[in-house]
């Protein structure tokens, strides 16, 4: 995994007093998301997305700048405890600090406690062939490509084909 230098960042859980915030800056990156995520963009979907979070098959965290402005979201999605310990990785940047590092540093520190404090084996992130921008930050994380899932997921409306990347522990931290 990457150990290049990243710009300082902070990870808070979502919380309701984030909602004016959260609806905003995804507000002002619709065009940035379109067609990759549906990220919550209504007070009623963003209280859907705090309620499944406060399960215990989800985990949120805000990407905040050094500033402590709202950078991006990740998500640790559908985790599966046991002999499995796995999860899918969800994740998306906000305008109007895309290109600059933060999802980079949010998804090293989301991946590092995830292993670590989570205890998971494996992170499983799913990505539109098309979606070139993703595809360079988990390739720079150390995500190695599993195949192709032809329709795997309906975004937008749209059954779109996606690769599998994963990372495993050992990945970051050795065998």
């Amino acid at each position: 995994m990457s150990k290049r230098p990243f710009p300082r960042i902070r990870l808070e859980t979502p919380a309701l007093s984030h909602s004016t915030e959260f609806l905003a800056a995804v507000a002002a990156s619709r065009d940035l998301h379109d067609p990759w995520a549906s990220p919550p963009d209504s007070p009623a979907a963003f209280l859907a997305y705090l309620d499944k979070l406060s399960g215990p098959r989800d985990i949120g965290y805000l990407v905040r700048t050094e500033d402590g402005d709202l950078a991006g979201v990740i998500n640790l999605n559908e985790i599966v405890r046991g002999v499995f310990k796995s999860a899918y990785l969800g994740y998306y940047g906000l305008e109007p600090h895309t290109r600059r590092g933060y999802m980079s540093a949010g998804l090293y520190s989301v991946v590092r406690r995830a292993f670590r404090n989570h205890r998971l084996h494996r992170l499983e992130a799913n990505i539109q062939p098309e979606n070139q921008a993703s595809l360079h930050l988990v390739r720079g994380l150390g995500f190695r490509r599993e195949g192709l899932s032809r329709r795997y997921l309906k975004i937008g409306g749209m059954w779109r084909d996606h690769e599998r990347w994963a990372i495993l522990a050992e990945d970051l931290h050795g065998p």
